[in-house]
């Protein structure tokens, strides 16, 4: 596995290295002791996956408080996505910005987001698919979001018109925290 830190501390894109050979492929979606030896500790206990049906649709820009905040492993399984996560640490240098990767079937590529990040993605195509590797159990009374369009973090989402779910429309904005 390749680590690449994107350009917020702590963010990064993990490309597996691929064994090819005439039967296809094999690959290491997850080995605890190459992210360790990446200086990056992260227990799996929960794995998610979601389908978004329609190309635009959008979830996000969603994390869980303390004492329930989770590091992420994102990965694109069918079809491609645009993920994006965005530095709500406080005191962060990098507070309010927010890095972006393509993550396709075909790239292989997986986000890992680190807790005190508000992370989402919008579906490139139809039928694409998604697979989450959680460090911590979903808790709904822990969980948080902001405005997937706030002004305050501008984030270039490529497709204009989104899908998104009633819980989604309605997170609040920075200025109303």
């Amino acid at each position: 596995m390749k680590f690449k830190e994107k350009t917020i501390k702590g963010v990064y894109i993990i490309e597996p290295e691929l064994k090819i050979d005439e039967r296809g492929y094999f690959f290491r979606v997850f080995c605890h002791k190459e992210l360790a030896e990446n200086g990056i500790n992260f227990r799996i206990v929960q794995i998610n996956r979601s389908l978004n049906t329609k190309k635009g649709a959008l979830r996000g820009m969603h994390f869980q408080n303390p004492p329930k905040a989770e590091d992420k492993i994102v990965q694109c399984i069918k079809g491609a996505i645009y993920d994006v996560a965005i530095d709500l640490r406080p005191g962060s240098e990098t507070f309010g910005q927010w890095v972006s990767e393509e993550l396709t079937e075909e790239n292989k590529k997986m986000f890992l987001i680190p807790k005190g990040f508000a992370h989402g993605y919008q579906a490139l195509k139809d039928e694409s698919e998604v697979l989450y590797f959680s460090s911590e159990f979903y808790s709904p009374e822990h969980e948080g979001g902001v405005g997937w369009n706030d002004p305050f973090f501008n984030i270039k989402w490529p497709i204009k018109e989104v899908i998104l779910s009633e819980k989604d429309k309605i997170w609040p904005l920075m200025k109303q925290k």
